[in-house]
């Protein structure tokens, strides 16, 4: 038997799990755990697309602000200001965690 032959249902019919979703969210973050490199990706993308702050890219790839610039501009991403004040609130917050 292979995972391709177990359906998440399964999973959620003999009470492993409340429903599909969790089945989902505990896949990922398994693939996360084994590829945290993931996580910078995804930051990156969403960042890109103008989706989240540099800020809370730095937060969901787990590193510093000063490293997520590093990375952006190693890239040729370029850096995007805030656009809102809760983007400014968000990327004060991460400051202040980093600072921690």
């Amino acid at each position: 038997m292979t995972v391709r032959d177990i359906k998440p249902e399964e999973l959620v019919d003999i009470g492993l799990y409340e429903d599909e979703g969790e089945v989902i969210e505990e896949g990922i973050r398994q693939i996360l755990r084994s590829h945290p490199e993931y996580k910078l990706e995804i930051a990156i993308e969403r960042y890109k697309r103008e989706a989240i702050s540099m800020g809370k890219a730095a937060d969901i790839a787990g590193i510093s602000l000063e490293e997520m610039k590093e990375i952006l501009n190693d890239r040729g991403i370029g850096l995007k200001g805030p656009k809102s004040q809760q983007e400014i609130e968000e990327d004060a917050q991460h400051a202040r965690k980093t600072l921690q």
